[in-house]
């Protein structure tokens, strides 16, 4: 048996392969995704993949399905793909958003390599488009890593962000015959190394312009009311988020607001709305105001598009004058070294 076992079943390279080494830990950085190209059919793809999540939207899918399907996906790609168009980058041929998050992982590696070498590996996957949760997690496994640590970059938890990111990532481990054990990081939106990154990003944007802000407006995705009444922890973050930006700012309530953006659908969303309290501060005589992302961990079609774009274009045409859009962490150093530090934390014990 030993000798049909050594020269028949054991394939060079395999997990039986005595040579090959299979105690290492692997650190997926996962984000939202992005569609492969901003024409008709990628788009549709990438929208059909999440607007059919039923984490992102509850309805019924016999309702929701026949109204995705013939009206929603007939359409929307081709505004979408305007959109993404618009802030497309061209020389890689992918959005920014997948520009930055690999650019975010790059520096990650290079930050625990110093502190773990081989004994790590660090990749990123997206919950919707490539590279695909499952086929990293693959990947993951065939570089011999054995644990994992599934970091999604939402710094405040919501089912419809972490939770179905998560969900991904179970979804794989249910098909493996030899699972890696796994962590999932927790929401952030306290991590003392954020609020400092955060705190970071606005001082250097201030100082970089001549009038001083009359407000702060720090805009975060929207969610649903319903959403929220049923237990999902997500607005309370993002009040927590701005409460103590607000305080390592030294600004008062009416210097540094919460809002909410790209609300979707008929019902009732997270208010404010920021596309209506823009336009609010200018008729209110707030006419220089300064506008940030706190829960996009990179800039991508929310804030390079609908902020740049739909939201100044609505402050702009009710009176206002100087909007100063401050981009999302991306790949700062201040960025990466919470990340790191995350990793350390939730690695604890493993390396």
């Amino acid at each position: 048996m030993d000798g049909i076992l050594k020269d028949q079943l054991i394939e060079p390279g395999s997990c039986l392969d005595p040579s090959r080494r299979f105690d290492k830990v692997g650190v997926i950085v996962t984000n939202l995704g992005t569609p492969d190209a901003p024409d008709y059919w990628p788009m549709r793809r990438y929208l059909g993949q999440f607007l059919s999540d039923p984490r992102v939207i509850d309805y019924s899918p016999w309702l929701w399905q026949p109204l995705l399907q013939l009206v929603i996906l007939s359409k929307r790609p081709f505004s979408s793909g305007a959109a993404y168009a618009g802030i497309w980058n061209k020389e890689k041929n992918e959005s920014p958003l997948l520009t930055i998050t690999r650019n975010q992982t790059d520096n990650l590696r290079k930050r625990l390599k110093v502190a773990w070498g081989d004994d790590v590996e660090v990749e990123f996957a997206m919950r919707y488009g490539n590279p695909s949760t499952p086929s990293v997690i693959e990947k993951m496994k065939q570089l011999g890593c054995d644990r994992l640590i599934f970091f999604p970059l939402y710094p405040q938890y919501s089912a419809a962000t972490t939770g179905t990111a998560n969900d991904e990532a179970f979804r794989k481990l249910i098909t493996m015959r030899w699972q890696p054990s796994i962590r999932t990081v927790p929401p952030y939106c306290k991590h003392p190394g954020y609020i400092a990154a955060l705190k970071s990003s606005v001082e250097k944007a201030y100082s970089r312009i001549d009038t001083r802000p009359d407000v702060l407006v720090a805009s975060y995705h929207g969610l649903p009311e319903r959403y929220a009444n049923s237990g999902d922890p997500y607005c309370c973050m993002c009040h927590d988020t701005s409460d103590l930006l607000r305080t390592s700012l030294g600004m008062t309530e009416d210097e540094l607001i919460t809002t909410f953006q790209s609300k979707f659908g008929p019902e009732a969303w997270l208010k404010p709305y920021t596309v209506e309290e823009v336009a609010r501060l200018a008729e209110a005589g707030k006419k220089n105001i300064a506008i940030m992302a706190p829960a996009f961990s990179a800039d991508c079609i929310e804030t390079l598009e609908e902020i740049n774009e739909e939201i100044k274009e609505s402050f702009e045409e009710a009176g206002g004058e100087t909007f100063t859009y401050i981009p999302c962490l991306n790949d700062d150093e201040m960025h990466i070294d919470m990340m790191a530090d995350i990793v350390r934390r939730e690695a604890a014990g493993w390396l």
